[in-house]
């Protein structure tokens, strides 16, 4: 190339000699000599093994136990945490406290239950629907003049 002309990416080579072809191994002996890259004897040297094959081991899945039984984890019911202080920053004049307006104003999430917590302390009525509430937030909620509605 000549000194002036810019680089090309078309013009980009591998160095010389970094190129090098695959080893085909067990391909014979003219390709790679006399025991076409495999060394000697042992299973390698034959045929491939499957995968997790541990020369003659106990494999891992068959070493490891099965789960057994039976768990209600999948029909656990986990609700999105509001708590009190939360609500009279979210709701400073009081007033009605939906699930639609607690999603709007982005304190929780579509399409899961809520539990309101007993966190904190509220001083502003505010008629409070939810699908759950702790013993304290229903008692806090009274005390500051407001209702419990659940779902």
């Amino acid at each position: 190339m000549a000194e002036n002309t810019p680089l090309r990416i078309h013009h980009l080579r591998p160095a010389p000699g970094a190129n090098k072809s695959k080893i085909r191994k067990g391909r014979g002996e003219a390709s790679k000599g006399k025991t076409a890259g495999r060394g000697t004897k042992g299973t390698h040297a034959r045929t491939t093994n499957t995968p997790g094959f541990e020369g003659g081991n106990v494999p891992l899945q068959r070493r490891l136990p099965k789960l057994k039984g039976f768990s209600n984890a999948m029909f656990k019911t986990t609700y999105q945490v509001v708590n009190l202080d939360r609500l009279g920053e979210l709701f400073p004049e009081g007033g009605d406290v939906t699930i639609e307006a607690l999603i709007a104003k982005g304190a929780v999430r579509k399409r899961q239950p809520v539990k309101v917590l007993g966190t904190g302390d509220i001083s502003v009525a505010v008629n409070v629907q939810a699908h759950a509430f702790s013993a304290s937030a229903k008692e806090k909620i009274a005390a500051a003049g407001g209702s419990v509605s659940e779902l």
